[in-house]
């Protein structure tokens, strides 16, 4: 019998660092579209770091909701890791965080199929998850 797949809390936080370096990376050298669509997979893997924290080592989990886990939506995964609320009392708190928020949302895995990102769409999305001040990365941190 082979032993499951799995990734851990630990692998997951790897992953954001990979995909904040991958996506400047291709911003660097002029790659939009790519730097566009890494950018989305920071804050989907930050979000299920969240999510994995609510597991208990030794309880079966419920079926449905590891399955609601293996998605891209990030309006749902924030759901999943119980931060709706404080997102928007951050929100209310903070417009800056409040307008990279709005910015992040509207990202899709569907993105790997486009061409179309811009400068400017990349910067925004790269600024919304990083900015050290009002970042949405900074504020999920808090929940890790």
């Amino acid at each position: 019998m082979s032993p499951l797949k799995t990734t851990g809390i630990e692998e997951l936080k790897e992953l954001v660092s990979i995909r904040k370096r991958e996506s400047k990376a291709l911003f660097d050298s002029k790659n939009y579209s790519g730097s566009y669509y890494l950018a989305g997979y920071i804050i989907e893997c930050a979000l299920k770091v969240c999510i994995a924290k609510k597991f208990n080592k030794h309880v079966i989990p419920d079926k449905k909701f590891v399955n609601e886990i293996y998605c891209h939506d990030l309006d749902k995964l924030l759901q999943l890791s119980d931060l709706q609320n404080e997102l928007n009392r951050k929100s209310k708190s903070d417009a800056s965080f409040e307008r990279y928020w709005a910015v992040i949302k509207d990202w899709s895995e569907q993105k790997r199929y486009e061409t179309t990102s811009s400068r400017a769409l990349a910067f925004d999305i790269y600024k919304a998850i990083t900015s050290r001040k009002s970042g949405v990365l900074v504020w999920i941190k808090q929940y890790w």
